[in-house]
This record gives structure tokens, C-alpha cells and sequence, in this order.
């Protein structure tokens, strides 16, 4: 007798299993409270003036709960670090404008499923499934604007307490075709690592054919230690996310199908995103002077050091070369790593090598 087919369902799951104690929690001491207070000081008196569009977006940003902390922790307590991290964020964000890309400007990347929000894992934070096989348009500007969209969405769907999230990278279908290129990966990486600092929890990789591992030996140069002992390569999936949440071709007891137009409409609903990008039930006040900061030095402005702020820094360096690392050492916290676009470019070369031969050996 054969097994009636199991029966399938287009809702995606937007909540923790019940019971879940999200984790991990991050507690703090005086010395860094105090340090995510100057930190924040810092960003807001480099922050836009009330008059630019953005500045409500920017300062909603800056109030929320991780931001600070995340920025403080991936610069390992160190002040100077912080600052420069979190202004190379601001300045990015107000070019790429993340809170307001458009639905209908990504919509047609999500066609495929390629990247689908779906369920969470056991410590409570979203997971982000990524296919490549799946890929459906040519590389371009908009899939990272797409990739972008999705993180944020992931964000939406964070349950209080948590500042991060799971991605699971899929090849089961993956050729060197639909493979990402290397220069694309590149940039990922970096939007990942520079701009949603502290929010990869576990980035897991199932299905790796042989013939793609010099893809992740290409990447490798781009990724931190930190970044690295965060991935897994075909682990137990059920160890780490409940079986209730995990969909049922990773093993889990959740018969998902994906359905564009149900998916979509799914996230903008849960998400309360507006048509224009903006968020339905949500009134983001618009900014005064006072709250603004204003008057404050233009972010381009922020490399022109005034004799009294060099005379400060040099105070805080004096001050910071009493801990475990120098403020004039910023620069050597970040790992030395080849340039992207150089790396890039070697590793391109290798994957059309790689191809080449591929298609010689296949009959």
C-alpha cells in the first residue's frame, strides 16, 4: 500500500516555536555601558541634520536596541574602532537606504525562492534559507538590494531580545552556472560583515558539491575568524533548529512548498510594509533641531580634525594604550586580508578554469 502524499502548505512560519528562550543574552559591565554611551554620542553628533529626509530613518536606526551594542562588541570594547565602524555604516546606509527600498523594485529576484525567511531555530532567531540553484535573473545592483530587503525583513521577525540570525545555504541544485560569482560573494560579505555587524548567529552550508569547494576557498580571504567558526558544513540540522521549524527537505516535520505570490504577500503583511517602502503601523516622528544634534561637523567633513579634537584623541589614546590594545592601533584590529577586488579577480579566473575542464571531462 502506498504512502498517501503528505500534504503541503504555503504559510511560512513568522514566530519561534512555543517555549523558545531566546539566546544568546549579552550582559554588560559599568566600563561598557559606558563606552556604548559614548559611542552613541558619537554617532548622533555625526548624524544628518532634521532638514535631510533620511535623518528620522537614521536616528530610528540609531535608537534601537542592538545597534549600539552590536557595534560595540564587534569592535571588541575598543572606542576608536567602534566610532569608525558605526560612521562607515551611517555613510553606507544613506547611500543604499536599506529602511526604504522599494517591495516592487526586488520583487521579481524573490520569483524563484531563492532566498526565503521561513521558520527559526532553537535559540529563537530567524533563518534566512538561501538557494542559489535557484537563481532567476542576471547579476546586477538588485540582488544585493534584494539580499538587503531580506535582511531586514529577517530583522522585522526577531523576537524582543534577539539581534540575530541563521542562513543555510542550500547547493543541492547549484551549478558553477548558477553559482554566484566570486566578485558578487565578495560584496556580500561585505554588506554582512561592515554593515550587519554581530547579526550572522550561524551561517550553515548543505549540499556542497565537490566541484564548489573552490568557491569557499575564494571567499575565504574575506571572511574573520569570528565569521568562520560560525559556519558549519552539513551538520545535523535538528540539533540546532526544532523539528516543527525546519523544513521538511532538510530533515524537519515542516511541509513547506513555496509560492511567490503567498510568500510575498506573507512578508509585506507581517513586516507592515508599505508599498513605498515605508512601514504601515509605524509613525516615525519627524526630527528638530535640538533632537538632531544640530549644529554638528558634515560626516565628509569628519577626517578634518580640529586642534582641540586631535588634542582629545590623543588624550583617549594615552588613556586607551593602558588596556590590552592601542586606540592608534585601529587599523590592526581588522584582520589583514589580500584586497577584495584582487582576490575577486583570481578567484574568477579559477572558477572559468575550473569550468572549462568541467565541461571537458563531462561526455
Amino acid at each position: 500500500m502506498e504512502d498517501s502524499p503528505k500534504q503541503t502548505t504555503t504559510k511560512i512560519l513568522t514566530e519561534p516555536a512555543p517555549g523558545t528562550k531566546t539566546g544568546p543574552i549579552h550582559e554588560y559591565d559599568e566600563n561598557q555601558k559606558e563606552m556604548m554611551k559614548q559611542v552613541k554620542e558619537y554617532a548622533l553628533s555625526i548624524s544628518l541634520p532634521s532638514s535631510d529626509p533620511y535623518a528620522k530613518w537614521e536616528r530610528r536606526w540609531l535608537d534601537k536596541p542592538d545597534t549600539i551594542p552590536r557595534y560595540s562588541r564587534a569592535s571588541k570594547w575598543h572606542l576608536n574602532d567602534a566610532k569608525k565602524r558605526i560612521k562607515n555604516t551611517l555613510e553606507w546606509r544613506r547611500e543604499f537606504k536599506p529602511e526604504l527600498i522599494v517591495p516592487d523594485e526586488v520583487k521579481i529576484e524573490d520569483e524563484s525562492g531563492k532566498i526565503v525567511i521561513n521558520g527559526f531555530d532553537k535559540d529563537g532567531r530567524p533563518i534566512i534559507y538561501m538557494r542559489p540553484g535557484r537563481q532567476n535573473t542576471e547579476t546586477s545592483p538588485r540582488q544585493l538590494r534584494h539580499l538587503v530587503w531580506c535582511l531586514e525583513r529577517a530583522k522585522d521577525l526577531m523576537p524582543p531580545g534577539q539581534e540575530s540570525l541563521v542562513i543555510i545555504v542550500d547547493y543541492k541544485t547549484t551549478t558553477l552556472r548558477t553559482n554566484p560569482p566570486i566578485s558578487v560573494a565578495s560584496k556580500v560579505l561585505t554588506i554582512l560583515q561592515h554593515h550587519y555587524v554581530e547579526t550572522l548567529g550561524r551561517a550553515i552550508v548543505t549540499n556542497l558539491p565537490l566541484l564548489l569547494n573552490f568557491f569557499y576557498k575564494g571567499i575565504s580571504p574575506f571572511l574573520d575568524p569570528v565569521t568562520r567558526d560560525k559556519m558549519r558544513f552539513n551538520p545535523n540540522l535538528l540539533e540546532l533548529v526544532p523539528s516543527s521549524q525546519l523544513e521538511a527537505e532538510f530533515g524537519g516535520e515542516y511541509e513547506y512548498e513555496f509560492n511567490h505570490e503567498h510568500y510575498w504577500q506573507q512578508i509585506i503583511e507581517t513586516c507592515g510594509i508599505a508599498p513605498d517602502g515605508t512601514r504601515v503601523n509605524e509613525v516615525i516622528p519627524e526630527l528638530d533641531n535640538e533632537e538632531a544634534g544640530e549644529p554638528k561637523q558634515p560626516i565628509s567633513d569628519q577626517g578634518r580634525e580640529t586642534e582641540e579634537e586631535k588634542e582629545e584623541g590623543t588624550e583617549e589614546e594615552e588613556e586607551e594604550s593602558n588596556t590590552s590594545t592601542p586606540a592608534t592601533a585601529v587599523d590592526s584590529l581588522t584582520p589583514v586580508t589580500p584586497v577584495a577586488e584582487d582576490v575577486a579577480k583570481r578567484v574568477e579566473e579559477m572558477s572559468i578554469s575550473m569550468s572549462t575542464e568541467a565541461q571537458m571531462i563531462t561526455p
